[in-house]
Parts: structure tokens; C-alpha cells; sequence
């Protein structure tokens, strides 16, 4: 058990801390993204893109499908809270589709986006014992029936 945790840290920090001039680590015909991307003009951090496009159903008797891709500034150079943020991916995406999958495609198109951002933001922190999150960007967010 020892063993895969230092396996897994590991393998994370060398996927999220090398070089960004570094050749990749592997290659089969295109490059993956990376965990960071530039973030937007506004902002002077990177932002963690590691949750990824999260897709779930609402609570209607004929579920919608919502598509939501989540990120967040951060500061890569705090190796805690980075590998903190890595090993808990995938609590966040089950939080996310728990909150998402509460609501009714019409109650879910009705609530504010920025009531959304903090729902979850709360709910994310909640999760997070070595730093917080300050705020969220939300990159895709479609209910599709």
C-alpha cells in the first residue's frame, strides 16, 4: 500500500513538476495537455486544469446530461497543496457530480452561475486541509437534453 502511494506522489510530481521546455513523457501521435495552462489575462497564477470535463445527469425523471469543466488558480510552487490537489481529483469530481446530479435540468439552467461557483467552491475546501481554493473557472457548463 506504502509502495503505490509513493508510486502514484511520485508519478504526479513528475508529471506536474517537470520542465515545461522538457520533450514529453511519452508520445503517441499528439502531445496530452499538460496540468497547467496559460491562465486568463486577468489572472497572474497558473491554473490547475487537473479535474477535467465532468459529465452527469440531473434529477429529472428524463435526466439531462450536464457537461461542466472546472479550474482554478494556483501556485505550483507549494509542492504540499499541489500534490494535496492531485490526490484529491477524484473526490472533487464526485462532489461535483453529486451537487449537479441534485438539481432538475430547469433549476440548474434557473440558478446563477456564481451560486454555482460557490456551492462548489465551499464544497471543495471543505476537502482541503493544506490550502484553499480562492476561485473558480468554469470553461464549459451545458445541460444538454
Amino acid at each position: 500500500m506504502l509502495l503505490a502511494l509513493v508510486l502514484v506522489a511520485g508519478t504526479v510530481y513528475a508529471l506536474v513538476f517537470r520542465a515545461p521546455d522538457a520533450p514529453p513523457l511519452y508520445s503517441f501521435g499528439q502531445q496530452e495537455a499538460q496540468e497547467t495552462v496559460p491562465p486568463p489575462a486577468s489572472s497572474g497564477s497558473p491554473v490547475f486544469t487537473g479535474i477535467g470535463i465532468i459529465r452527469t445527469t440531473t434529477a429529472d425523471k428524463q435526466p439531462a446530461t450536464v457537461i461542466l469543466s472546472v479550474s482554478f488558480p494556483y501556485k505550483p510552487q507549494d509542492i504540499s497543496f499541489t500534490e494535496e490537489l492531485n490526490l484529491t481529483i477524484p473526490r472533487f469530481r464526485t462532489v461535483t457530480q453529486e451537487y449537479l446530479s441534485s438539481f432538475t435540468a430547469e433549476r440548474l439552467r434557473i440558478q446563477p452561475e456564481e451560486t454555482v461557483k460557490a456551492d462548489l467552491l465551499s464544497r471543495y475546501n471543505a476537502l482541503l486541509r493544506l490550502g484553499k481554493i480562492d476561485l473558480l473557472y468554469f470553461e464549459d457548463f451545458m445541460i444538454i437534453e
